[in-house]
């Protein structure tokens, strides 16, 4: 098996064997999940360290990806229809191969946070690193139904670990999570069809699920629904652009947008805290992934003609989701707002389809990765000892756990784009590149930066305001004294789970060129096949 079959599937392995493994064993299932992930880690880190960016820049050449994996999977007789053609095809580029990392890391972090889960460990943690399994596959899969496999395989155990480790209100937040998601995947997959049905191999002469083939103009059919030459109108809208619309909107609602986040909030706060973070993490960023490596790929001149309302998206979520953080009371709530607004620098970076912008866009995405998992798992700190997160039950907590403090302090300051940590730099990278867009390719006006900035005044606003409210000041705690007995401070493997994340957020806002050295060339080819239509 090779190396990325060996980083999807090793999980999965792992899973069966907890299956197998003796109920009077439970207390081994969190090592031997530990266990596989760390060697995840491993191997991502032996990928990014051997990655050749300049030579391997992807995007839509199969020779220009690396650790290439293609195999004939699905081959059926379809009569005058041909044969139905689908392979196992896998390969990264600059736009993938920093979520593989991203995603072993987190991982790393939900496992060690999955310590506090104390009921039906054996299903728990067989979910747990079947997730695993389905997000890695979804970043490194290039046949399109082989990424839409692992792109539902996703919702299987992600509903099943709200609903049954959640909070009080799990069900529902699992049912209008999956509800959510579903709506867009159910859509998605009658672009997949349609596409299949509009695009032949090369090689072949069959039609084909490969998302390569699928980004040249030159192997669709003449007269096919989506080929570029067809005039063919849907609810008169083109069925290119009617496409991207539909595959935008499947992406966005994990990204989420305004207003397709509402699931996002109840989940987080009904979610245990390991699948919190995995859903901050990792989840939130296949929506960006998705509409790069799939709606601008595919449909570059829907891409193009759709830049200017992508931009506003980016903005408004900016905006509100700072405007609804600010009046939280729930310190978990106020996270997963920030998370909207905090996406919606990605939006605005990937509009302007600038250098800049593209690269702040992906900086943004690893950065929010790394910090919004520290941010929810110092949540989960504070819930696990007392069970409550409502900002005015704490007070001056800084005198009693002055560790945790100062993580905290760490994440806040980080998150808010302070120089030195990586959001500065992807947050300055998405607003030049939407500043410079009119200019360069006269996409976006300038106003949207200007208005995207005030997300950073908003972000200060708020994350200051709660560090002066629950952790300065005379120590005054809900719970008195059961509380201030209960509230200890990080133990070691909150440290070493903490202090991971914070390196990551320091290193990459010293030495950025860490991320964008391995993906600015693939970067730069994505915004010419786009330019070029």
């Amino acid at each position: 098996m090779s190396l990325l079959s060996t980083l999807i599937f090793l999980p999965l392995v792992a899973g069966l064997l907890i299956i197998l493994m003796p109920s009077a064993w439970q207390s081994r299932y969190k090592y031997v999940a530990l266990g596989v992930i760390a060697i995840q880690v491993i191997l991502s880190a032996y990928i990014y360290l051997n990655f050749n960016a300049g030579t391997f820049t992807g995007i839509a050449s199969q020779n220009k990806f690396q650790l290439v994996e293609r195999l004939p999977w699905i081959n059926i007789s379809l009569g005058t229809l041909g044969k139905l053609q689908i392979d196992y095809f896998l390969g990264i580029d600059g736009l993938s191969m920093p979520f593989l990392v991203l995603t072993s890391i987190v991982m790393l972090v939900a496992v060690l946070a999955s310590w506090g889960i104390k009921t039906n460990l054996k299903g728990y943690f067989a979910l747990f690193l079947l997730l695993d399994t389905a997000v890695m596959g979804v970043f490194a899969s290039l046949d399109f139904f082989l990424f839409y496999i692992f792109y539902e395989l996703m919702l299987l155990p992600l509903y099943f670990l709200i609903g049954m480790w959640g909070g009080v209100r799990r069900e529902y937040a699992a049912i209008k999570f999956f509800l959510y998601t579903l709506f867009g995947s159910v859509f998605m997959l009658l672009v997949i069809i349609g596409l299949y049905f509009s695009v032949t191999d090369p090689q072949t002469g069959n039609h084909t699920f490969n998302m390569l083939a699928m980004m040249d103009p030159a192997n669709y059919t003449q007269g096919s629904i989506f080929s570029a030459l067809a005039k063919q109108e849907l609810f008169g809208i083109s069925a290119r652009l009617l496409g991207f619309i539909v595959l935008f909107i499947a992406f966005a609602i994990k990204v989420p947008i305004v207003p397709l986040h509402t699931w996002l909030p109840d989940a987080h706060v009904e979610a245990p805290t390991p699948v919190s973070i995995i859903l901050a993490g990792i989840l939130l960023k296949i929506g960006g992934y998705g509409i790069l490596r799939v709606c601008m790929s595919i449909f570059p001149d829907a891409a193009l003609q759709s830049a200017w309302w992508l931009g506003l998206i980016g903005v408004v979520s900016i905006i509100y989701g700072g405007l609804n953080a600010l009046a939280q009371t729930d310190l978990k709530r106020l996270i997963a707002y920030s998370s909207v607004s905090h996406m919606g620098f990605v939006l605005l970076g990937i509009a302007s389809l600038t250098a800049e912008g593209v690269s702040g866009a992906m900086m943004q995405m690893i950065s929010h990765g790394f910090l919004s998992s520290m941010l929810f798992f110092l949540v989960g700190v504070l819930y696990d000892r007392v069970h409550d997160r409502q900002i005015p039950n704490f007070r001056g907590l800084a005198l009693i756990m002055p560790k945790y403090t100062v993580f905290i302090m760490i994440a806040f300051f980080a998150s808010l784009g302070l120089p030195g940590f990586s959001a500065f730099i992807a947050e300055a990278f998405s607003l030049i590149g939407a500043f410079t867009s009119e200019s360069v390719n006269g996409l976006l006006p300038r106003w949207m930066a200007v208005c995207g900035s005030i997300g950073i005044l908003l972000s200060a606003g708020y994350l200051l305001w709660t560090l002066q409210r629950m952790f300065f000041g005379e120590t005054r705690l809900m719970g008195g004294e059961a509380w201030k007995s209960a509230l200890t401070d990080v133990n070691g493997r909150e440290v070493l789970a903490l202090s991971t994340l914070a390196l990551f957020a320091l290193v990459l806002g010293i030495m950025p060129s860490l991320a964008f050295d391995k993906m600015n060339f693939s970067v730069l080819e994505l915004i010419r096949l786009v330019n070029q239509k």
